[in-house]
């Protein structure tokens, strides 16, 4: 399989301000195959940096890899409705969202706001935004992913679990998406990525 059509979308082109919305599992390579799409396309597509109250990790930068927020403060914003979307992940007591701020298109800026967020993030992005194309990006096969999980060397045999049911569950709502594009290889999922950004618009 590769990008494929699986509602029908439109109009377009877009008008200024919609997000792209991205999701897939964890493990099946959308941080890297959103690196490459950006550094092909850094005069149209931004990543929207999503806040977290999580302590950051050695090398991370406020406002850069993520919006650094304590948990009262992110409890504030919540109730002020500064989220698009947010949720507690993994249940480990952290939380994530993104911020609407995040996806306000800058005075007489070109670019595009990709969105990295899970299946239940998307849906509540796409009741904001009907219009938003939604690109879920999947592995070849379930064992594929644990394939990769395991590969990473960095998870313990119940965290693999709970990611693969987690996993599961998301894959069983991909056809939600407009698009689905397999990563076997990066290199393909990001041309079929670049191909459907093109079909609707987003970069030339």
């Amino acid at each position: 399989m590769t990008g494929i059509a699986t509602t029908s979308p439109g109009p377009f082109p877009l008008p200024a301000g919609i997000p792209i919305v991205l999701s897939g599992p964890s493990g099946v390579g959308k941080s890297t195959v959103l690196r490459k799409l950006l550094d092909r396309y850094p005069n149209r597509l931004r990543l929207s940096v999503s806040a977290t109250t999580r302590p950051p990790r050695p090398g991370e930068r406020d406002g850069v890899d993520y919006h650094f927020l304590t948990s009262e403060e992110f409890a504030r914003r919540r109730q002020a409705g500064d989220f698009l979307e947010c949720c507690e992940v993994f249940g480990r007591g952290h939380w994530y969202g993104t911020l609407r701020s995040e996806v306000t298109t800058s005075p007489g800026g070109p670019k595009w706001v990709i969105l990295d967020i899970d299946v239940d993030g998307a849906e509540k992005v796409r009741t904001q935004f009907p219009e938003a194309p939604t690109l879920f990006l999947r592995p070849s096969s379930l064992e594929e992913l644990e394939r990769r999980l395991r590969s990473r060397g960095t998870e313990s045999e119940d965290a693999i679990a709970r990611r693969l049911e987690v996993a599961s569950r998301e894959l069983a709502r991909a056809n939600q998406y407009q698009y689905q594009v397999v990563n076997d290889t990066v290199d393909q999922a990001v041309n079929d990525v670049s191909r459907i950004l093109k079909q609707i618009g987003i970069v030339e």
